[in-house]
């Protein structure tokens, strides 16, 4: 069986990555860049949206671990980091407390037991599948959450005109035959569609210029929480 396109995608830019830098700045390319500043504001978001220490966090795309490095400044939890690539886990786990957990999966699922995580989070992941494929990581992460607990994840949106610096430049790179990763929009119908069909209650969306968490910048990409009931 072929290999999801984002896990063939990944890995040849992972590896193109670390052919062309130092580790460390591969590893922050790898996941855009600015890695402790964003590792940073992402912890904020997760905060203001419930995370508290002694929970437990699933973080679906944690990449080179830029929010487990954070969290593991300043909270108390049980993290498990699932990733498809497996040079990404091991650096993030150097770089994060011994108890933390990165788990190499590359199927549409979650590995962990129903009703385990207060929440999931999976910041710049979306915007890289198909819908489908996000679908079935949602309804996966309903099973995975307790009642009560929260699904927090970054889009990308038209109605954002930020965004579309995003889409541009997937065009020029499409008329030059070198998309080097799917870049996908949902808009915020589709995701409130998803969450009835599923059973989540959507919390609330939060533009990407704004910051309620007051301590830390805006995030840029557009957020959505919801919660299972």
């Amino acid at each position: 069986m072929a290999e999801f396109h984002f896990v063939q995608d990944y890995e040849r830019l992972v590896a193109d990555l670390l052919a062309q830098y130092p580790v460390d700045e591969a590893m922050s390319r790898a996941v855009g860049g600015d890695y402790e500043a964003v590792g940073v504001v992402e912890r904020a978001v997760v905060a203001h949206a419930g995370l508290r220490n002694g929970q437990r966090l699933i973080d679906l795309g944690c990449g080179s671990g830029r929010l487990a490095w954070a969290l593991g400044q300043a909270m108390q939890i049980d993290y498990l980091g699932i990733d498809i690539v497996q040079a990404l886990l091991d650096y993030a786990a150097s770089k994060t407390p011994p108890g933390y957990r990165f788990v190499l999966n590359r199927t549409l699922a979650i590995p962990a037991e129903d009703g385990w995580a207060d929440m999931v989070c999976a910041f710049s992941v979306f915007t890289h599948l198909l819908h489908a494929e996000s679908y079935l990581y949602m309804q996966d992460i309903f099973r995975a959450l307790r009642p009560g607990g929260r699904l927090v994840f970054s889009f990308l949106e038209f109605a954002a005109p930020a965004h579309w610096l995003v889409f541009d430049g997937t065009v020029a790179a499409q008329r030059n035959s070198n998309v080097p990763h799917l870049n996908q929009f949902i808009e915020r119908n589709a995701i409130d569609l998803w969450a009835e069909r599923l059973g989540f209650v959507r919390e609330r969306f939060i533009d990407g210029t704004d910051a309620p968490w007051g301590n830390a910048p805006a995030l840029w990409q557009s957020l959505a929480i919801l919660r299972k009931p």
